[in-house]
């Protein structure tokens, strides 16, 4: 049934006022909030922004961490007919000059001082952003800016507004349909100025409607929202959803916070991207590496098990007797208190997306016990668009098409996709909407895959990433596949590497960047008594460099086995001696490796790499988090790897 966000809100406010719709964490305590307090809210803020001057159709920046006031905020914007537009609340304020202008935003909902003094610094270059109103007033008692007021007088000017005219909030909801715009969401933009990406109410319901269909999810599950609202991942789960099932999504108290409060939690329903997951394992990985030999000997064993028949119990596939026997007492002792350490005990079922997760990786979750599934889809189609079902999971493929999506695969091997839930357009950019949607309805997703003899998609990489080498010593024609992502997600598997970048296409061999997880390979050369004086240093010790290279072979020996992808073996490396960083250009604010920029800023490590030398010294420009300049220079030794042939299978 087709409905928009405000009339869910209410038809829940009415059908259960007494329940909890979200709960924030504020100074150590759960703070609930009710489904008809939250209506209440969002009825005197939609009055305030009215009398601000907010109109149907105008854009409203909202910009900070999860936060019940931001979300009602949101939902006031919808009420009225405007649209709400959430930033990422980590960038540096250049970043937003572009979506605002372009969305010609004069009213702005910010959860901090640390956005507001972002939003003012911009005035000279955005002069129409008049109105900005700010959630947490620490900070701000002194601040005389025009136009800046608290959400609490927000919310005064509101109740005011809605007692002078009791008939307006009920007049605009009226006008309120399914088709209107509900969210724009603006692209990390790793090519160029990032695109706003236009939802309707319809658009957005529907593949959650799909969504809680598909695994069966009622009012009854336990959201944690922590990452960004302007990550359609995180909005689709915790605004989305959460209306369209009613269910309770609890706000953390701040990113510090997080694991603690999961513990607390304990949500029934996960959602995070790989880097999320990468993480979590890496703090087991380092908690058991300070562990006694016998406990250490103890989740080596369980785990050896956990791997052979975890992710069979998990499908329901037949076990023997005795592997079956002896995953219960692993789960007694092993499994179970693992799960309750990580905060996912009471997972019923959990989602990992936004860029591909490595196979081990994955296999990990399943065989402990959590019912770890992989999703696809993308801003531009409203995220639901293929699921994994539980019982028919597999490591390699993203899920089958879920209801009311077709997919079919290009002639260049490119992903097409029609679904509901297609974007409406690129705002302000029909060329690059004509570019995507085909006139018949077809979207192109712009990754490589195929559809597998079970109708489970599976994507190999970008398709504007996959590669190919060059046939070795100037033979004639191309040489092997080359998938960036899956190599370089084979090497984040391990808890030493935080992010690798991989080179290879168009030339002879691959080479990698490396970052180390500083706080993992801090831990492991602090046991061995091996002295650092922060990252850089720690990235070129050569033991260091000694424990990368046993990691690099260890998939290059995998690799062997892939008759497809042997030939992506990593013949040579280098770490970094810095960390890749959103605020250099390098990564995108969702984490996602910004390839080609990084090539051309760290063009003369590739030569090195590729031209046989064994250092190569570099200087680079990083951004401090207090928004000063510097740089940090190094001689970065560069490591050869092992190579293996590639396994012939039997036939």
């Amino acid at each position: 049934m087709e409905s928009t966000f405000p009339r869910l809100l209410l038809a829940h406010a009415q059908q259960r006022p007494d329940a909890p719709a979200l709960r924030e964490k504020v100074y150590g305590i759960w703070q609930t909030t009710t489904w008809s307090q939250l209506a209440v809210m969002v009825r005197q803020l939609a009055c305030g922004l009215a009398r601000a001057g907010l109109q149907r159709g105008q854009h409203l920046v909202v910009v900070g961490e999860n936060r019940p006031r931001l979300y009602a905020a949101m939902l006031a914007a919808q009420s009225i007919g405007a649209v709400p537009v959430p930033l990422y609340q980590d960038a540096v304020s250049a970043e937003y000059k572009f979506p605002i202008n372009n969305a010609e935003v004069a009213f702005a909902v910010v959860e901090d001082q640390e956005q507001v003094d972002k939003l003012l610094e911009l005035r000279d270059d955005c002069p129409q952003l008049q109105h900005i109103w700010y959630d947490d007033p620490r900070g701000l008692r002194n601040y005389a800016e025009p136009g800046l007021e608290s959400l609490d007088a927000l919310l005064a000017a509101g109740q005011a507004h809605d007692k002078a005219n009791p008939a307006l909030y009920d007049a605009e909801l009226a006008r309120l349909q399914p088709r209107d715009v509900a969210a724009m969401f603006f692209t990390s933009g790793t090519t160029g100025n990032p695109k706003g990406v236009v939802h309707t109410h319809f658009t957005l319901l529907d593949r959650a409607e799909a969504g809680k269909d598909f695994d069966r999810l009622t009012a009854s599950e336990e959201v944690l929202a922590y990452m960004p609202l302007a990550w359609i991942g995180q909005n689709i789960f915790s605004f989305a959803q959460w209306l369209a099932c009613g269910y309770v999504v609890n706000c953390p108290e701040s990113a510090a916070t997080v694991t603690i409060d999961l513990k607390e939690i304990g949500p029934t329903y996960y959602f995070a991207p790989p880097r999320i997951f990468e993480g979590l394992l890496t703090s087991v990985m380092i908690r058991m590496e300070d562990a006694s030999a016998p406990k250490r000997w103890l989740f080596g064993k369980a785990m050896d098990l956990a791997r052979r028949v975890g992710p069979a119990l998990m499908d329901g596939s037949p076990v023997g007797a005795l592997d079956r026997l002896a995953y219960k007492l692993g789960e007694l002792g092993v499994y179970g208190p693992l799960r309750n350490a990580l905060g996912l005990n009471r997972v019923r079922v959990a989602y990992t997306a936004g860029e591909a997760i490595g196979p081990d990786l994955f296999t990990f979750y399943r065989s402990i016990g959590i019912n770890l599934k992989q999703l696809y889809g993308s801003t531009e189609t409203a995220v639901f668009v293929c699921l994994q079902p539980d019982n028919q999971v597999k490591a390699d493929t993203v899920g089958v098409p879920i209801k009311g999506v077709e997919i079919k695969v290009a002639d260049n091997g490119e992903i097409m996709v029609k679904s509901p839930g297609l974007l409406k357009e690129y705002y302000k950019n029909p060329a690059a909407t004509a570019e995507v949607l085909t006139a018949d309805g077809w979207y192109h997703t712009g990754d490589a895959g195929f559809l597998d003899a079970g109708g489970h998609l599976k994507i190999i990489d970008r398709a504007k990433d996959v590669g190919r080498l060059l046939v070795k010593d100037g033979g004639a024609g191309e040489g092997a596949l080359f998938a960036p992502k899956y190599v370089e997600n084979k090497l984040k598997f391990f808890p030493f590497v935080k992010e690798a970048v991989a080179f290879g296409d168009k030339r002879e061999k691959v080479c990698a960047f490396v970052n180390i997880d500083f706080e993992a390979v801090g831990n492991w050369a602090e046991r061995r008594n091996l002295p650092y004086a922060g990252y850089t240093d720690l990235a070129s010790k050569k033991e260091v460099l000694e424990l990368i290279r046993e990691c690099v072979e260890k998939v290059n020996a995998d690799l062997a086995a892939d008759a497809m992808l042997a030939g992506s073996q990593v013949s040579r490396f280098l770490v970094l001696h810095k960390e890749l960083d959103a605020d250099d250009g390098e990564l995108t604010r969702t984490r996602k490796v910004r390839r080609g920029a990084i090539a051309e800023k760290y063009a003369v490590l590739l030569d090195a790499l590729y031209g046989g030398r064994s250092e190569q010294f570099i200087e680079t420009a990083v951004k401090f988090e207090d928004g000063r300049s510097g740089s940090v220079s190094a001689t970065l030794p560069i490591v050869d790897a092992k190579t293996y042939p590639a396994v012939k299978k039997a036939a």
